[in-house]
């Protein structure tokens, strides 16, 4: 029987919703995030979940908490699953950022894995402290559903490391809404296979339009 992991995006802040910086920084969820975590708790209430674990920071631990209750259940805090941070942009939009430190931007756009603004961190440090905690999941709750509540860039990295794509295309290349779920089971500690990716239709029925919230990979208009 396959490990299954629910990996989580915590619910919208008002951050989320101004399109700021928010890694490191302590944010709490806005009303509309926690009306998108109470449906994710309704979808996923009659679901036989053995265990749940969260980042740290205060948007998670209550996203966490909501969708544990039904199941009588307490959320672990994992450092490990904390989200990026931003250093000197956090609390900035991105044209903010783009207009105060154009060329750490543009470093920043072009490898986000291995380059990290002024007092920030690397999407290399974030994957090396998530991927172990996600192998300890999968050998621990064997055979197992299991939830894991964590953040936006901090998903990102483990599903492009499970899908074995290059990491440094992962703001190009993946999208994660505000509680949004996907689905992720697990043959061996090693092998996984992606079953869910971004759903959110407990609370919208149509995916967002990633439009502006990418990067500016996805956002530069094509060639006629």
């Amino acid at each position: 029987m396959a490990t299954r992991l629910c990996l989580i995006r915590h619910g919208a802040t008002a951050r989320t919703e101004e399109d700021r910086f928010s890694g490191a920084d302590g944010v709490d969820l806005s009303d509309e995030g926690r009306r998108q975590v109470h449906r994710l708790a309704e979808r996923l209430a009659e679901e036989n979940i053995a265990a749940a674990y969260t980042s740290p920071m205060t948007r998670a631990t209550e996203t966490a908490t909501i969708l544990c209750k039904p199941h009588g259940l307490a959320p672990v805090s994992r450092d490990g699953l904390r989200e990026i941070s931003h250093g000197h942009w956090e609390g900035l939009t991105r044209a903010e950022v783009e207009a105060g430190w154009g060329e750490e931007y543009r470093l920043w756009e072009a490898d986000p894995f291995t380059f990290a603004p002024l007092g920030g961190g690397w999407g290399l440090r974030v994957l090396a402290r998530a991927l172990p905690l996600v192998r300890e999941l999968v050998t621990t709750h064997e055979g197992h559903n299991v939830l894991v509540v964590s953040h936006k860039a901090t998903r990102r990295l483990i599903l492009s490391s499970l899908l074995g794509f290059d990491p440094r295309g992962y703001r190009d290349r993946l999208d994660q809404s505000p509680a949004c779920l996907n689905v992720v089971d697990f043959k061996d500690a090693v092998r996984a296979r992606l079953m869910l990716f971004n759903d959110v239709s407990h609370y919208q029925d149509q995916p967002r339009r990633a439009e502006g919230n990418l990067s500016k990979w996805w956002d530069a208009p094509q060639p006629r």
